[in-house]
């Protein structure tokens, strides 16, 4: 039985030169091999941490233009919504409910208010009764003014009387038929007659002139009153609540038949064929943003451009209020108080150098980044500009093309390089 084939195999011993060859190329593996770690060591020697690239997110360097905007949300609002208000203390019949579709001109209330119904009755009988005044004082006015020219005419008619007499008596006192003595008070008489034409005559002119004045004072007094009648009368027809444009009723402040105080609020009225955005701007954009800006909007699948058209004089929660306007025609579909999506475009940055923007700017103060070069993110001093809601500025620090860390460096600890691995 043969167990096996050793006593058959012949042992030889091998060249001592491919010994030698051996022994070299397993000598110059191991040095190659103890090259490699050393540097290797020496590299993770100098970083201090390492990350994994799969928790990063990396960005390019490029140059375009930055279009510096302000992403804001709001919501869309009527532009022509009106409150109706109770003139003045009153009882309220509505005749429309909320929701209903009016037209201009409808009567939307009815305000019962006995105190202004009786103030309209009081001022038309004030008018009335200066009416029959005026009149009255146009017939004294005639009356005075005949009786002052019937004087005048009197007091001239004795003068001429007196003049005659005094004709007579010149041409007999040549003569001596009549006294000297006689002769003088024909003259006196006749001077006296004369002077009491002249004031009879003034004295008829300043009379009309009088009871002109009179009556001038009346008709004012009248005029005064029928505006007096006018405004009561606008008061009563403002009982009666119309509907000021064409809309539907949005909400009702009151119930019917409730009374209600002076300048109470009784309903709101809603235009919907006229609406715009109202927005709300964070405090920090304000100083940027002006009257006419562009803004981008997007209302669910709706996409449109707008103009902005007003801004609020106040901050409130941190926040301005502003109204934006569509270009063109208002989009179909919209509803009051709708949430909406907007960009203002602030400004536009042409042939800037770039980064998507990222968490990197608001870590550190915006002024470092990790630069990615051969395996290593390197800490690296940077300016950054202007911002936008999607890009960010570099003034200096970086040059175009270099990778940048612009996510997931909150791990690095601020650490000066930082090795990644695949």
């Amino acid at each position: 039985m043969i167990r096996d084939t050793s006593s058959q195999d012949s042992a030889f011993a091998a060249p001592p030169r491919q010994a030698a060859r051996r022994r070299a190329l397993w000598a110059g593996g191991a040095v190659l091999l103890a090259g490699a770690a050393l540097l290797l060591w020496q590299g993770w020697r100098g970083n201090e941490h390492s990350v994994s690239a799969a928790r990063l997110r990396l960005a390019s360097v490029a140059r375009g233009t930055l279009v510096r905007d302000a992403a804001v949300n709001g919501r869309v609002v009527a532009a022509v919504s009106p409150t109706l208000y109770a003139p003045a203390p009153a009882t309220v019949t509505l005749k429309a409910q909320a929701g209903d579709t009016v037209r201009k001109g409808d009567v939307l209330a009815v305000l019962e208010s006995p105190e202004l119904s009786e103030q309209l009755k009081r001022e038309q009988s004030a008018v009335e009764q200066l009416e029959a005044e005026v009149a009255r004082q146009r017939i004294l006015a005639k009356k005075q003014k005949l009786l002052a020219r019937r004087d005048a005419d009197t007091a001239d008619i004795e003068r001429l009387a007196a003049q005659r007499t005094l004709e007579r008596y010149d041409s007999v006192a040549q003569v001596g038929v009549i006294a000297k003595i006689d002769y003088q008070r024909a003259r006196d008489a006749l001077r006296s007659a004369e002077v009491r034409s002249r004031h009879a005559e003034l004295a008829a002119g300043l009379e009309g002139e009088d009871v002109a004045l009179a009556l001038r004072t009346r008709a004012a007094q009248l005029q005064a009153q029928r505006l007096a009648l006018a405004n009561a009368r606008r008061r009563v027809e403002e009982l009666t609540v119309r509907a000021p444009v064409d809309g539907f009723i949005g909400t009702l402040s009151v119930a019917n038949r409730a009374v209600v105080a002076a300048n109470t609020a009784l309903m709101t009225l809603v235009d919907l064929s006229q609406l715009e955005l109202e927005l709300e701007v964070p405090e920090s954009y304000v100083a940027d943003i002006g009257l006419g800006m562009r803004a981008e909007i997007e209302i669910g699948a709706i996409k449109t451009s707008g103009r902005l058209a007003a801004l609020s004089p106040e901050v409130v929660k941190n926040q301005v209020l502003a109204r934006v306007r569509f270009d063109g025609p208002q989009p179909a579909g919209l509803r009051q108080n709708q949430r909406v999506a907007a960009r203002l475009l602030i400004d536009e940055k042409p042939a800037v150098l770039l980064l998507p923007r990222g968490p990197f700017v608001e870590s550190g103060g915006g002024r470092h980044v990790y630069v990615l070069r051969d395996g290593v993110a390197v800490r690296t001093a940077v300016t950054l500009g202007a911002t936008s809601v999607t890009a960010v500025e570099i003034t200096s620090g970086l040059r175009l093309g270099e990778q940048v860390v612009i996510a997931g460096g909150d791990t690095f600890g601020n650490a000066a390089r930082v090795s990644v691995y695949p």
